[in-house]
């Protein structure tokens, strides 16, 4: 009878350690989004940043749901977006930065504008999306070591869009010093970085200007550095448009 009790315990332990240690065998996920995001004025992908704070590709499943939980990941810095780790399902696909929204709705929550692309993801998707950046900034000339080894940069900012809704006052224009060109808001170096906040039509003032901007903290270290201007209006989620990094060599 003791013999019959421990063989039962026995089977029903392997029983229960088979059903822990159950496999998952369902594949991982391996299908591919990739593309960019596109100043449809200038044809040029819109520059952001690294990580949050900058443009977001975002994924609407609905294959199963009209009304689906939304998935994201990340755009890098150069305005092109690549993940290879997607289920295979139909996409409702847009993407969100400080840009003109692809997909607006009125009061009600009526939408009144859809310019998001919507796909069958069998294996692999390019897709290329055309906005309106709330602002252009660009390079006027390369950055200058002074002779206290300070450097200065100068830029030019303009209007990305005629939309009305997204005309506010510039807010903030920052200049970025790095020593890595994943250069921006969220990574740069504090000593050197010259960021200026403004009230009111102060910053606004200074659109479609030559602006010099000269590093601070004194001295630049001697080694290469990468340089970047970001600006911003007050709208949607408050990101910086950029420009694209710049490297100076020490002289």
């Amino acid at each position: 009878m003791k013999k019959l009790f421990y063989y039962t315990a026995f089977c029903l332990a392997v029983i229960a350690g088979n059903s822990c240690s159950k496999i998952d065998n369902y594949p991982a996920p391996s299908d591919t989004i990739n593309g960019s995001t596109i100043d449809e004025g200038t044809g040029a992908t819109v520059q952001t940043e690294i990580g949050g704070g900058g443009t977001r590709v975002k994924l609407l499943e609905i294959s199963y749901s009209a009304n689906p939980t939304p998935e994201y990941f990340q755009s890098m810095q150069d305005g092109t977006f690549n993940d290879d780790k997607i289920f295979a399902a139909t996409y409702k696909v847009s993407v969100e930065g400080p840009f003109v929204p692809l997909v607006t709705t009125d009061n009600t929550g009526t939408v009144t504008a859809d310019s998001s692309q919507t796909i069958k993801l069998t294996s692999k998707a390019t897709l290329n999306f055309k906005v309106q950046p709330f602002l252009r900034v660009e390079w006027v000339g390369k950055p200058v070591f002074n002779a206290d080894s300070t450097v200065t940069v100068q830029v030019k900012i303009t209007r990305g869009t005629s939309n009305a809704n997204y005309q506010q006052d510039i807010t903030d224009i920052n200049l970025y010093v790095s020593n890595t060109q994943y250069d921006g808001n969220n990574n740069y170096d504090p000593r050197y970085s010259k960021l200026v906040s403004y009230g009111g039509s102060t910053g606004t003032a200074l659109l479609g200007q030559v602006i010099t901007i000269t590093t601070t903290g004194g001295a630049m270290p001697a080694q290469d550095v990468y340089f970047r201007v970001g600006a911003r209006i007050n709208a949607g989620l408050d990101e910086y448009n950029y420009n694209a990094p710049m490297s100076a060599k020490y002289p």
